[in-house]
């Protein structure tokens, strides 16, 4: 029956991402339905070849779009000016960049090489405001508040968190959990709770875990389901955006500072038993410890998440490459493609709750080490 499952599972896994980074392709391969006449019968004269930094690129980074199988989603658009002032539309009037909408425009690196802009100048998925030219004017400043896959997703995540986390607070509080076993949901997280407190808490922060414990709970699990939407296809990869993590990072970097007293100070601008000639070197290395230990945390999660959908974008990929030397060899390599993809994809399911339980293991041990000096003097108080 296992077995069973798990065939019925890698034949859905292949399925879903076959159809899905197909799409791009197929529409790379045709052109775009913005395109003028003289464009698509060149396309039709000379078969375009499958741009991989851009396919990748798309799914990788922010939108204002979501694309499910070859159909797009529009999202709100809310942009203001000085200038044009404040408007409020869908993605969709834009067209895929190909026109402007109420004195805005969306630009596309498709779109930037048709005007021929200079593609350092403007950036892809980037909304300006249009001169009297036609043209994106740079000189105009455009506030972008716009709600993108990155936000939307993110909110989505938030909700389902907040929704389950009170829905299971609420049958603790009638009594389910606490005089009889867990039902449900509660049977599910109560061993992922308990893990986080008696494996992460406990053995870092000592008798002030309960203080902090909410906190590695809510970062623990905001990003696991974060982590587990990026790998539905055609969902954003909120963790696998560098702004997230900065935030994430940020976060826990103003906990580690709040919680840090003179003896923790002390020892980064004073090591005892350190000689003179050696503090010169071990102080200022100390000291940038303090900023590299956050921006270890923003990087590693950011590395980690985005690392795995580039490699699967890159397997799936070698299909169209090896497709467009020769249909046969597309057919032949793509047995092996998928298979490593659904493979990849598996490991990603394992690296989404791994990364999740690293960044709160990290805190819990850079928060522990901020106080460590009140452990000393306590056990010195005991001896």
């Amino acid at each position: 029956m296992c077995t069973y499952r798990f065939k019925s599972f890698t034949v859905a896994v292949f399925s879903v991402f076959f159809l899905l980074f197909a799409m791009p392709g197929l529409a790379q391969e045709h052109g775009h339905e913005g395109q003028p006449a003289e464009h698509k019968e060149a396309a039709h004269g000379e078969k375009e070849k499958l741009n991989i930094g851009e396919v990748i690129f798309e799914h990788v980074l922010d939108g204002h779009e979501y694309h499910f199988f070859g159909v797009s989603v529009p999202l709100p658009v809310m942009v203001w000016s000085k200038e044009k002032g404040f408007k409020v539309f869908m993605s969709s009037a834009f067209h895929h960049g190909t026109q402007p909408h109420e004195g805005y425009m969306i630009l596309t690196n498709h779109s930037i090489a048709e005007m021929g802009l200079d593609p350092k100048q403007f950036k892809n998925e980037e909304i300006y405001a249009v001169g009297a030219d036609g043209k994106p004017d740079t000189a105009i400043k455009v506030y972008d508040f716009s709600l993108t896959r990155n936000v939307v997703q993110m909110f989505l995540a938030l909700t389902l968190f907040v929704v389950l986390m009170l829905s299971i607070a609420k049958r603790y509080k009638s009594g389910v959990g606490v005089t009889s076993a867990p039902k449900g949901s509660q049977s599910l997280l109560e061993p992922v709770i308990t893990f986080v407190r008696d494996e992460v808490a406990k053995p870092n922060l000592g008798h002030k875990y309960e203080k902090y414990l909410p906190y590695l709970l809510t970062v623990f699990f905001f990003i696991l389901i974060n982590n587990i939407f990026g790998l539905i296809p055609g969902s954003a990869n909120v963790t696998g955006n560098i702004a997230f993590t900065a935030v994430l990072g940020l976060i826990s970097f103003v906990v580690i500072l709040f919680s840090s007293n003179g003896h923790y100070w002390q020892h980064i601008f004073n090591p005892p038993g350190v000689p003179l000639g050696v503090k010169f070197i071990l102080v200022p290395v100390e000291f940038l410890s303090v900023f590299i230990k956050p921006f270890a945390l923003i990087i590693r999660l950011f590395a980690n998440m985005v690392a795995g959908h580039i490699i699967i974008i890159c397997l799936i990929s070698l299909i169209f490459i090896f497709g467009q030397l020769n249909p046969a060899a597309g057919w032949g390599a793509s047995p092996l493609s998928i298979g490593f993809t659904v493979f990849i994809y598996l490991i990603e399911v394992l690296v989404a709750f791994l990364q999740a339980f690293i960044f709160t293991m990290l805190t819990a041990v850079f928060v522990g080490q901020a106080f460590e000096g009140e452990h000393h003097e306590e056990a010195h108080a005991r001896h």
